[in-house]
């Protein structure tokens, strides 16, 4: 599975700037660390050490990591939902995609002007969330007399309709969709709709240079992720070494990129385990508590329909005990079934029936 993730934000906090420097806009001569979609959609290479431990194991003819797009939009204006600024005609851009991250300012610079004449996160993440709630109910707006009619023909439109109401009217209250206590059942009635606020939603705050390893207080019941945009832009035009060192003198463990996508992978319950071998080890993203046939599937659908054993070993056993053969010998390679439940790291080779 592929993450997708909107962000949004406000003019000027940052977020098109932070944007170009995490996918490395502009071009970047690598393997497949970055491809352009259009030009607001940028894929990125998840950065994960664990592919080159197993790949200086296996020697691979190559390695594929993990990938996540970031779809960027134009800065939202309060009233974008009726019309104001750019943003809201990009709105059905990020419709689709598994998460939505803000953008919130929390640099100060005399020579960069906020769009309300002040440095405020908790009130810019206000206007953001007001403009979604905005828009997704001019989403219901327009579904509810269709799905009246459908209510009219089977019981699958009619609960459909009831919980669009439901929906409706909490937006109406000012929460989210996604903070409703929907049961799945109601959730799914509503997936098609696409509303913005049931996705998961994370914050970014844009900080200066000297605050990317300070503790921020809580934005919306979560602690936004401190990056500093002005920092991934150099980082940005600097070669892997250089990279490193920089950060180094900065005291800076990992860059924003790494940051960003843990916190997402958190956010989402996901994880990744590893297929390696001389013709390529690649690294595959899966729900936290999937189990093996569902993590074959993601590899192919025939590996899941015809799903007979996989055989496994953790990274650590793999890494230490050097590869496939090492963890064989040493009895560390399992042959797990159906029921198994996939951990973060494993090391996969799945048998099946076509």
């Amino acid at each position: 599975m592929s993450l997708s993730i909107g962000i949004v934000g406000l003019p000027n906090v940052g977020k098109s700037s932070l944007f170009t420097a995490l996918t490395k806009k502009g071009g970047l001569a690598a393997n497949y660390p970055f491809a352009t979609i259009d030009p607001n959609v940028g894929i990125v290479a998840v950065p994960d050490a664990r592919l080159d431990a197993l790949a200086a194991i296996d020697h691979p003819a190559k390695i594929v990591p993990a990938t996540v797009e970031f779809v960027d939009i134009a800065g939202l204006v309060a009233g974008a939902s009726q019309g104001e600024g750019l943003g809201n005609k990009f709105l059905a851009n990020i419709r689709e995609t598994d998460a939505i991250c803000e953008v919130v300012r929390f640099f100060s610079d005399p020579n960069v002007e906020h769009v309300a004449h002040k440095v405020d996160p908790r009130s810019d993440v206000d206007t953001i969330k007001t403009e979604l709630i905005l828009a997704d109910l001019g989403t219901l707006e327009r579904a509810i007399p269709r799905l009246e009619k459908e209510a009219r023909r089977d019981k699958a439109g009619a609960f459909k309709l009831e919980v669009a109401k439901k929906v409706a009217e909490g937006l109406n209250e000012g929460h989210r969709a996604r903070t409703l206590g929907l049961s799945v059942e109601e959730a799914a009635a509503v997936k098609d709709l696409c509303l913005l606020t049931m996705k998961p939603m994370m914050y970014i705050a844009n900080v200066d240079e000297g605050s990317v390893n300070v503790e921020l207080p809580e934005i919306d019941g979560q602690r936004p992720v401190p990056i500093s945009a002005k920092i991934e832009a150099d980082l940005s035009e600097l070669d892997a070494e250089d990279a490193q060192m920089f950060m180094e003198e900065l005291g800076i463990e990992e860059g924003g990129l790494a940051r960003l996508i843990r916190a997402a992978y958190g956010l989402l319950g996901l994880q990744s385990y590893f297929t390696s071998g001389e013709t390529e080890t690649r690294a595959w993203t899966i729900p936290v508590g999937a189990k093996a046939p569902q993590a074959a599937g993601v590899i192919h659908s025939d590996f899941e329909r015809g799903f007979i054993k996989a055989e496994t070993a953790s990274f650590d056993d793999y890494v230490s005990l050097g590869g496939e053969a090492g963890c064989r010998a040493a009895g560390r390679l399992r042959q797990e079934g159906k029921d198994y439940v996939v951990q973060d790291g494993d090391v996969m080779h799945f048998k099946f029936n076509v």
